[in-house]
Order: C-alpha cells, then structure tokens, then sequence
C-alpha cells in the first residue's frame, strides 16, 4: 500500500513502539531501500507547531526505539522524523550476514540523512528542523551541520565525536582494521564487540547503558519480539569508517549553528574527552554533563526523560525564536 502521494508504506511496530507512526520507504541516491518515520504534531494544537525534530538514531538502534521520545516532543508541540540507517533497523542491510553493522563509508550516511530531509519535506512537515543526534547519529550530525544541512538548532546526546578505547587498543584498532581491508577481511567483526545480539544485551546490562531497568527491559523485549531490528557487532570496516570520519571531523571548526550537547558523567562507550574538546570550541554553544547520567541519556524513566526533553525542547524553542 501507499499512502496518498505514492509513498510505499512500511511496516512500523506500534504494539513496542509505544503508539503509532507512519511509516515509509524512501530511497537514498543509490538505491538503498531505508525506512523513514514520523509522528505528527497534535492535529489541532493549542499553538503553532514548533517545528520538526530530525531524530538521528546511534548504532544498532531503530524507530520503534524512540516512540516514547517521539510521543514527548508531540507533547510539547513538535512533530517528528527518523530513519533506519543503511545496515540497521528494517532498511537495507550492507553485510551478508544481516546482523553484522557494517558501511561502505560513513559517507553514505550523509545520502541517508539528504533522503530523510526530501522525504520530510515532501511530507510538508513544518519547520524548522531541529536535529536530535545520539551517539554515532552525532557523528553523522555533526558531518552533516559542517556541510551545511538544514537545521535551524541541534541537541546531541553522547556523540560518537571519537570512540572510547585505550591508547594501546586505539594503535591496534587502527592497524588491524587497516590491514582487514589489504587481505580481503574487513567484514570479520571488530575485536572485543559483541559477535551475537544475546552477547550483546548481555554487554549492555552488564555495562549500565542506562540507569531505569523497566526502560532497558523495554528496548530489549522490542527486538525479542521483532528480531529483524536487531544488530550485533560491528565489521572491522566499520571500526575503521567511524575511527577516520572521528579524526577527519575532530580537525574541523565548530559550525555556525547553535548547539546543547548533554553527556552523562559516567560515559562508557563514546570519548568524552572529544567531546570536551569539540564543546569548548563551539562559540555560542551550551554543554552540560550529567551526574549519574550513562550513555542512554533519554532511554530512563518518564520523569527522567521528561525533564531532560524539556531541557532540549526549551533549547529549541529559545533558539530558533518560537
């Protein structure tokens, strides 16, 4: 089926999601298939829209993830988009084996993201768009804002701006997934990763991703009950992707664009440091590090997300003037 301006309609799994979307596939320049979703706005709200939110999703994640996120910024009057990445969620797998993360080049997310805008667009969804990124969603967003794409205001949550390793490890992650791709073995999963998706909720609980149980348990039931969304490790061309497209943007100036990035003090997965660093050097920009906060930032209980939610969307409403 498709809806009434010929977009095919997608499948979209309202019984985890925490309410309904639409969803539909689009095309990246390619001709990769990706799934794109939106909530709307409240149908008849008390004041104007405030714009679209441009959800970008980290690794392994998928839309069903953010219904409960999605379902507070229409709450606070905003409608909302997000896609599955190529190589994740219900869009086109990269790899033969579908549950390996893998990219040609981070350059492609880039044709994801350009998809996604036209697709909003052309959904005559309101403006301004407003950019919420999460962990390598923030590398891609930050890619994205220095080339120029259009988001009136950005919030990032945890940004891959640099993988956490050792330094010892971060010399050998170089050289092994270099030396993958001269013999023809870049599609072995990266080293240390989780090889399973059961090794990798194990990781994840074992790691604290988030600090609410009933929320962890939420988005580990979802890919139980639709395994099709889940991923497990990455590829070594992977690793060797986000590890260079880390540096290249590290060496950048901060865009003209204003910019609140949260991280939560006891970070274990992205490098906090890069992200200091990146922060201290974005002139007009706000950065708050939160006691106690872990990498899921927005995947807690409702109050908890809820009193961050007003943190971003009071940054987008001051700064885009609504």
């Amino acid at each position: 089926m498709a809806d009434g301006a010929g977009r095919p309609a997608a499948p979209f799994f309202a019984e985890v999601a925490c309410g309904p979307a639409a969803a539909h596939w689009i095309a990246a320049a390619d001709g990769v298939r990706l799934r794109a979703v939106h909530w709307h706005g409240p149908q008849t709200p008390k004041e104007p829209v405030k714009g679209t939110v441009l959800i970008l999703t980290g690794r392994t994640e998928y839309a069903e993830k953010y219904g409960r996120i999605a379902a507070d910024l229409v709450a606070r009057g905003f409608g909302c988009a997000t896609l599955d990445w190529r190589g994740q969620g219900l869009s086109d797998r990269a790899h033969d084996d579908a549950m390996r993360g893998h990219v040609d080049s981070f350059a492609e997310y880039q044709d994801d993201l350009d998809a996604l805008i036209a697709h909003v667009d052309a959904l005559g969804l309101p403006g301004p768009y407003h950019m919420l990124a999460h962990s390598m969603g923030g590398c891609i967003g930050l890619r994205a804002l220095l080339r120029g794409a259009p988001f009136a205001t950005a919030c990032f949550t945890a940004p891959m701006w640099g993988v956490l390793m050792r330094p010892t490890l971060r010399v050998a992650a170089w050289g092994l997934s270099s030396a993958s791709r001269l013999v023809g073995l870049s599609h072995l999963p990266s080293p240390g990763r989780s090889a399973t998706l059961e090794d990798a909720a194990e990781a994840a609980e074992a790691n604290m991703l988030t600090r609410d149980v009933e929320s962890f348990d939420w988005v580990r039931r979802q890919v139980e009950a639709h395994p099709e969304l889940g991923l497990a490790a990455p590829s070594l061309h992977w690793l060797h992707e986000a590890l260079h497209e880390t540096r290249a943007l590290s060496r950048l100036a901060s865009p003209d664009l204003p910019c609140l990035t949260l991280l939560g003090d006891e970070e274990w997965v992205v490098d906090s440091k890069r992200i200091g660093d990146r922060m201290a050097r974005w002139p007009g920009s706000e950065f708050e590090v939160i006691a106690g906060g872990r990498h899921e930032l927005l995947i807690e209980d409702a109050a908890t997300r809820g009193a961050r939610i007003d943190r971003i969307t009071a940054h987008f409403a001051r700064q885009a003037g609504s």
